[in-house]
């Protein structure tokens, strides 16, 4: 499985913080906040791993992160060009995916635990596609997911004023590469974004959707609030993971 981290956007929800650096690169306890899930993609398998990248400080990335080799990967790098929507920027990985299943997390999402058995139940299972829900207390700021009276999943919505659930799915997805032909069929939002819920929805209505309920602790960091919250949260488990030796001449090729 290689893995896809969705690094682009402007992050308006985070001015002034971001307004002169990509979000991605603010920091979350001791590390910056792309550190996350790039540690989440290792822990699944993953070792070719590609970074969607976009708004400001592009550059800064790729002087960060390098080719990789620090956190034991590959990495590789595609641009996306405005705020397209998150389908949108899995569907730059074509070329980079070819025929395997790919790994999508977001940029801004801190996990604690593993979905590493999910991963690997989906790599040798028959699903197109798989999501990680969690509840969480304010849902109306994610895509929802909605349930029948028999608890049968039945459909995501995006940014409901009145949620259905307080089950979400955060930001880890998983596909198989018939993705990128569905990412051609779909049509914008309201919010002019081409939205995951809409693929997430078309693989439900088939049948061919596969979900776990996160049983780990997960923040996103995407709002002043919730990045402050996010580092609160990090802390406790900060050495756990070591900060790879990334910015210094002894882990760069000079």
């Amino acid at each position: 499985m290689k893995g896809v981290i969705l690094a682009g956007g402007n992050g308006s929800r985070l001015f002034p913080l971001s307004l002169v650096t990509n979000k991605h690169l603010l920091p979350v306890y001791d590390r910056p906040m792309i550190f996350h899930p790039l540690e989440t993609l290792r822990a699944m398998g993953c070792r070719e791993v590609l970074i969607v990248v976009g708004g400001r400080s592009v550059g800064d990335i790729l002087e960060l992160l390098h080719d990789g080799s620090e956190f034991g990967l590959n990495l590789t790098y595609r641009y996306q060009r405005g705020a397209m929507g998150i389908a949108h920027a899995i569907g730059l990985a074509r070329e980079f995916a070819g025929q395997d299943p790919i790994a999508i997390v977001l940029g801004d999402n801190i996990l604690h635990g593993s979905v590493a058995g999910f991963a690997s139940e989906f790599e040798q299972g028959n699903a197109q596609a798989g999501s990680v829900l969690k509840e969480v207390p304010d849902p109306q700021r994610f895509g929802v997911a909605e349930f029948d009276a028999d608890g049968k999943l039945i459909g995501f919505e995006e940014k409901p004023a009145q949620p259905k659930s307080n089950l979400i799915p955060i930001g880890v997805y998983l596909f198989r590469h018939s993705v990128f032909d569905v990412i051609g069929t779909l049509r914008p939002s309201a919010r002019g974004e081409f939205e995951v819920t809409d693929l997430l929805n078309y693989y439900l209505r088939r049948g061919e959707l596969s979900y776990t309920v996160f049983d780990g602790d997960w923040r996103d960091a995407g709002t002043i609030e919730s990045l402050h919250e996010a580092g609160v949260f990090a802390a406790p488990f900060a050495t756990e993971q070591p900060i790879p030796n990334v910015g210094t001449s002894e882990g760069r090729d000079e």
